[in-house]
C-alpha cells in the first residue's frame, strides 16, 4: 500500500486536476509534492477528518487551531501558493469539484477511508465566537467586541508594538521606516484629513487603546471623546491618557456609539470600526454619525472592503474569521459604503485606497507575534496564538492579491446652503 503522503497527493491531483502546490509530510513520515519551498505537515489522521467532515476553510482552520496541521518554513509562501492555486483556477477546472462527478465521489470516499470518523471540533480559543443570532443588538455587539479585544493587553502589546494601533499603518519607502513610524503617520494622515484645529471636539468611534485620541489631543490641541465596548481597551487607554497628563482633553468611555448624545462634534474618526457594524445596520451607523456632526463637520471612515460580487453570487461570511476572530463582522464593497454614506446625507470628498499598506502592516504584526511566540502563548493560549498567526498571514496575502482592500473615505456634512468647507483645489495630505 502506498504511503500516506503519496495517497494524499494522488487524491488531491484527482480532485483538482493538478499536483499539490506545496510539499506535504504525513503522520507516517512520508512526503510528496515539490521538493523546494515550505512543507505542510499533517501530524495525524484527525486533520483529514476535520477537513473532510467540515469541508472548506472551517475544517482547515480547526485542524490548524488544534495543531493537527502545521507549516515548516515560510507561512506566507504556503498561503500565497495555495491562494494562487485556488483563486487562479478556471471555471471549468473548478467544475471538476462537483459532488456529482464520479471521480470526486470516489476520491472523497478514499479520503474518508484514510481519515476515519469525524472528531469533535476543538474548543474555540479564549471562549466563544461565531454567529449566535441577534447580531446588531447592543448586547451582542458588546459580546463580539469582548471576544476579539478582551484577550489581554499584554498579547496585543506583543503583536502591535508600542504604537498600540490595530489598523492599517501608512508606510514610507525609507528603508529604516518602522511600524511605529508608519502608525504615527497614519494617525497624522487622519488628523490632517479631518482638518483638526485647537479647541475643536473630535469623536473617535471604536477608540481602541487610545492612540488616535492621544495623537489628536497632543499634536492638534483638540478635545477628544473616545468610545469603545471593550473594558480592557478603555482601562489601558485611560492609563495612557493619565500618564501623558491629558485627562482634561480626553474622555475615554465604555459606550456604544449609538448611545453618544452629547454632539455636535466638529469631526468624527472611525478607524477599523465599521467592519463590526454589518450591512444590515450600516445605514443606521451612517445616520447616527451624521446626526452627531455639526454642519460643515467631517467624517473619516477607515474601513476594510471586499470585492463586489457577480449578480448571481451570494455573499458568504468567512467561516474561519466569524468563528475564531471577528464574530458578526462583515465586509462591504467600497461602492456600497460610499452610497450608504451619501444616502445618510454625507457628501463624499475623497477616497484613498491603502491596500498595499495593510499587507505590509500585517506582515510586521506576524513578525512581532513570531518573535514573541512563547510569551504570546503564555499570555493567551496556544490556540489563540495560532489563530492570530494564520488570520494575519492569510489576510496579508488577501490584501496583496487584491481580494480585499482598505479605504479611507472623507465625507462632509455640508451646511444647509451646501458649503462643505473643503478647498476647491486638490487636498494636500498625500
Amino acid at each position: 500500500m502506498a504511503d500516506a503522503a503519496s495517497r494524499l497527493s494522488a487524491l488531491t491531483e484527482e480532485l483538482i486536476g493538478g499536483p499539490p502546490p506545496v510539499r506535504i509530510r504525513a503522520w507516517d513520515g512520508s512526503t510528496a509534492g515539490p521538493a523546494e519551498g515550505p512543507t505542510v505537515v499533517i501530524r495525524n489522521r484527525r486533520a483529514l477528518r476535520r477537513i473532510m467532515w467540515k469541508p472548506g476553510e472551517l475544517g482547515l482552520a480547526r485542524a490548524w487551531v488544534a495543531g493537527d496541521i502545521d507549516v515548516e518554513g515560510n507561512l506566507f509562501e504556503v498561503l500565497d501558493r495555495l491562494a494562487g492555486f485556488i483563486w487562479e483556477r478556471t471555471d471549468a477546472e473548478q467544475g471538476r469539484l462537483s459532488v456529482l462527478d464520479p471521480k470526486v465521489r470516489s476520491a472523497a470516499k478514499q479520503f474518508l477511508q484514510l481519515a476515519g470518523p469525524p472528531p469533535p471540533p476543538p474548543p474555540p480559543p479564549a471562549g466563544g465566537g461565531g454567529r449566535a443570532g441577534g447580531g446588531g443588538t447592543k448586547r451582542r455587539d458588546k459580546q463580539a467586541i469582548s471576544h476579539h479585544y478582551d484577550v489581554g493587553n499584554d498579547f496585543y502589546e506583543m503583536v502591535l508594538g508600542p504604537s498600540m494601533v490595530y489598523s492599517c499603518a501608512y508606510w514610507d519607502d525609507a528603508p529604516d521606516f518602522t511600524l511605529e513610524d508608519a502608525q504615527r503617520d497614519k494617525l497624522d494622515l487622519v488628523c490632517r484629513k479631518l482638518d483638526l484645529e485647537e479647541g475643536q471636539r473630535l469623536l473617535d468611534v471604536g477608540c481602541g487603546w487610545g492612540s488616535m485620541a492621544l495623537h489628536a489631543a497632543r499634536e492638534y490641541g483638540v478635545r477628544v471623546t473616545g468610545v469603545t465596548l471593550s473594558r480592557e481597551q478603555a482601562a489601558y487607554a485611560r492609563k495612557r491618557v493619565a500618564d501623558e497628563g491629558l485627562t482634561d482633553r480626553i474622555d475615554i468611555r465604555v459606550q456604544d456609539y449609538r448611545d453618544v448624545k452629547d454632539g455636535p462634534y466638529d469631526a468624527i474618526s472611525s478607524i477599523g470600526m465599521a467592519e463590526h457594524v454589518g450591512s444590515v445596520r450600516f445605514r443606521e451607523y451612517a445616520d447616527d454619525l451624521y446626526a452627531l456632526l455639526k454642519p460643515g463637520g467631517r467624517l473619516l471612515n477607515h474601513q476594510i472592503a471586499r470585492r463586489p460580487l457577480a449578480h448571481d453570487e451570494a455573499y458568504e461570511i468567512d467561516a474561519f474569521i466569524d468563528r475564531y476572530v471577528f464574530p458578526d463582522g462583515e465586509l462591504a464593497p467600497v461602492g456600497r459604503t460610499l452610497a450608504t454614506l451619501e444616502e445618510a446625507g454625507f457628501e463624499a470628498r475623497d477616497v484613498q485606497s491603502i491596500r498595499e499598506h495593510y499587507a505590509l502592516t500585517l506582515r510586521r504584526w506576524v513578525s512581532n507575534l513570531e518573535e514573541h511566540w512563547r510569551d504570546a502563548v503564555r499570555a493567551t493560549s496556544p490556540g489563540r496564538a495560532r489563530v492570530w498567526r494564520l488570520y494575519m498571514a492569510a489576510s496579508a496575502v488577501s490584501f496583496e492579491r487584491n481580494k480585499i482592500g482598505v479605504n479611507q473615505i472623507l465625507a462632509v456634512k455640508t451646511t444647509e446652503d451646501g458649503v462643505s468647507g473643503t478647498p476647491r483645489r486638490a487636498l494636500n495630505w498625500r
